[in-house]
């Protein structure tokens, strides 16, 4: 592995840093203080993301995308994640790779739009009673004729209230295996205003001001066998074949804020005087930023061998996850110490400290709970010694 970067992703660093100090910094404030992001803002970057390439960056080229390889992609993500989640995640759109395992008539109609801008995705799996057990899912797909009827309910979907379709994953089945029956699985396109499925409201959170959750209802809602995306019963085969590199994606995010935390916190130590001198001189300081740059490095050379790893086929499952692991309790530990450096003036929104702090939070939650991260890495640990 050459720990160095190309001057290819030099350039995607730098362009992608300068982009969002320039055009969604600016714009912080106003969404962290009134949770909204602007219809017409949201025109407005999109627009200067597309001219300046950054638009659609993680799909390949032949689709219309940037073709990034996983290291570059990452690298790209983490200058974004340094920005309020809303700004870069919806104006600066990546679609999901899920996407590309359509066949090409639903490419036509849903990836390629994406691409250009003209619609957004969603991604709705996770159920009030089934989040980190899948298998436990209620909500239903049953085949009537030639056609498909779901019922049931998710929630915490992620900006669903904007996306003009979701890809929904249903219990469309079961099958008998030695520890008993298992639900089979089957992935949906579920335009938005199709009759039975409604868009209510999600929850208020403390993470991630701008950027919504919704609830999603299906009541009696059929669709056409064309709308399935792969195969029926396949829907988990598709996930993980598509969606295993978004524990990295999260990861990426959260090593940009927490350099931008870091930055902060050394700036201010450098510069705030206590009993006569600068308090980054004081060890009850000092100590705080090296032990936050030293957890920063290993977090960051995790998610780097993991997305060379991806590139070149050998990586695994607890590769993944002990990124996405260390690098999101490393955003809160530093975003945490960062705070403390700073004492009340952390907490205040002048700075972005106490957003990056708050948003830290729900890291550590979704793609996979810490706990599911640790079963992930430690399950593969035994299993290589028959365990």
């Amino acid at each position: 592995m050459d720990f160095g970067l190309t001057e290819e992703q030099k350039l995607i660093v730098e362009t992608t840093r300068a982009f969002v100090e320039n055009e969604l910094y600016p714009h912080e404030a106003e969404v962290e203080r009134t949770g909204h992001l602007r219809p017409e803002l949201v025109k407005e970057i999109q627009a200067k993301a597309m001219e300046a390439g950054l638009y659609a960056a993680n799909m390949p080229e032949e689709v219309g995308g940037a073709g990034l390889d996983t290291l570059s992609w990452l690298l790209y993500e983490k200058e974004l994640g340094k920005a309020n989640y809303a700004l870069h995640w919806t104006c600066v759109a990546r679609p999901s790779n899920i996407l590309l395992a359509g066949t090409e008539e639903q490419r036509q109609r849903y990836l390629y739009p994406c691409i250009r801008g003209e619609k957004w995705d969603c991604l709705a799996m996770t159920e009030p009673g089934a989040g980190s057990d899948l298998r436990g899912m209620k909500a239903t797909a049953k085949k009537d004729g030639d056609a498909w009827v779901l019922n049931g309910t998710k929630h915490f979907i992620s900006h669903a209230d904007t996306a003009d379709f979701a890809i929904v994953f249903m219990a469309s089945g079961e099958e008998d295996t030695p520890r008993g029956p298992k639900k089979l699985i089957t992935a949906f396109f579920v335009d938005k205003g199709t009759p039975g499925f409604i868009v209510r409201d999600g929850y208020r959170n403390v993470s991630h001001r701008g950027y919504t959750n919704a609830i999603l209802e299906f009541d009696n809602c059929r669709l056409p066998e064309s709308q399935i995306l792969g195969e029926v019963h396949k829907g988990f085969e598709v996930a993980n074949t598509w969606l295993g590199a978004t524990r990295l994606q999260v990861g990426a995010t959260c090593l940009g804020r927490a350099e931008r935390a870091l930055g902060h916190a050394i700036s201010y130590a450098a510069e705030r005087k206590q009993f006569g001198q600068q308090i980054g001189k004081f060890q009850g300081v000092s100590f705080k930023l090296a032990d936050m740059a030293m957890e920063l490095k290993a977090a960051n050379l995790l998610t780097w061998e993991a997305a060379w790893k991806f590139d070149n086929g050998t990586v695994t499952e607890a590769d993944m996850s002990m990124a996405k692991l260390k690098a999101t309790e490393v955003l809160a530990m530093i975003a945490d110490e960062a705070i403390q450096i700073h004492g009340g003036m952390g907490l205040m929104d002048e700075l972005p400290l106490e957003r990056i702090w708050r948003d830290a939070r729900v890291e550590r939650i979704w793609e996979g709970t810490s706990e599911i991260q640790r079963h992930i890495i430690s399950r593969e640990l035994l299993r290589a010694v028959g365990g």
